[in-house]
């Protein structure tokens, strides 16, 4: 049975990870507001590039004009790229599992050879343990402002595979946020842009009356605007990516300070308890020596 020292100390160590816990919501809470904010901030970026897009795709059919070396029609099988954005922190709950497996259903009919890339340090160990192969691993961002630097490396990486053409296709897999509550596990299509979403380019409208034209080089001018299409689509999947992290880690702080809650409310009644139970003892032997000395006196 445990002691009121033990108990004691069981309470002070559990009002201190309460604490803990307490500041790690209040920092993942933080994080999801910037890294929404973030999203949000992109949205007119975006537009500019999706209109010069719609501003190309008027004149010149967008699937014609992709650089020979990004796709090799020689090859007698297809090479895919999957770009895997994990978490590098615990307290996730199943955030790197469920996109860890999420990855092995997708691409486990895949014909052809594969390489995965990571970022984050949990996912690569995960899919490792399922027999998959990790050709690359970059870092997570750790902030909001490191996030150009990373997509700065594996752009860098997907332009010398292009040059090569090693790669025919690329795909990303990320967690994202599907409301307040709750987040899903998403693949989506990085490059080569395929039929699909010329097709939803193209029936975006100009804002204006005027049309536009495309003036210059207009393989210069879509190699730029596929670029910032890149730029643009890999900054939002590693935001999404983050924001859905501590939207996991959220979650998982608010279940351990229920816990801890819970058991500081148990370990009290224990504590309360065994104290009224002392100072009854301590009673008892108070009245019991009283009532001696009386006897003694007579």
């Amino acid at each position: 049975m445990d002691s009121l020292e033990s108990l004691t100390r069981q309470i002070t160590g559990a009002k201190d990870l309460n604490s803990i816990v307490r500041t790690m919501k209040a920092m993942a809470a933080a994080n999801i507001g910037q890294y929404e904010m973030a999203m949000e901030s992109l949205g007119d970026y975006w537009n500019n590039v999706s209109l010069g897009l719609v501003a190309y795709l008027k004149h010149v059919r967008l699937e014609n004009q992709q650089n020979s070396k990004s796709t090799n029609t020689n090859k007698s099988e297809k090479s895919i790229c999957a770009i895997v954005f994990g978490s590098d922190q615990g307290f996730v709950g199943q955030f790197n599992d469920a996109l860890s497996q999420y990855v092995q259903d997708s691409l486990s009919t895949h014909e052809g050879t594969l390489e995965i890339w990571t970022v984050g340090v949990r996912v690569p160990l995960l899919l490792k343990d399922m027999g998959m192969l990790v050709t690359k691993e970059f870092n997570l961002p750790n902030s909001i402002n490191a996030i150009t630097s990373l997509i700065g490396s594996i752009l860098v990486q997907v332009e010398k595979n292009r040059e090569s053409g090693s790669i025919d296709e690329y795909y990303l897999f990320h967690n994202h946020l599907v409301n307040e509550g709750s987040y899903e596990q998403e693949k989506l299509r990085l490059f080569p842009l395929d039929e699909k979403w010329i097709q939803e380019k193209s029936q975006l409208k100009w804002p204006t009356q005027k049309q536009p034209q495309v003036i210059g080089n207009s393989n210069e001018l879509i190699h730029r605007l596929i670029r910032e299409y890149l730029f643009v689509t890999l900054y939002k999947t590693c935001t999404e990516s983050l924001a859905s992290e501590n939207l996991s880690r959220l979650n998982a702080m608010q279940r351990a300070e229920k816990n801890i809650e819970e058991l500081l409310d148990e370990i009290g009644h224990t504590y309360h308890r065994l104290r009224q139970s002392s100072i009854d003892e301590e009673l008892f032997d108070v009245v019991s020596g009283f009532t001696a000395l009386k006897k003694d006196e007579y």
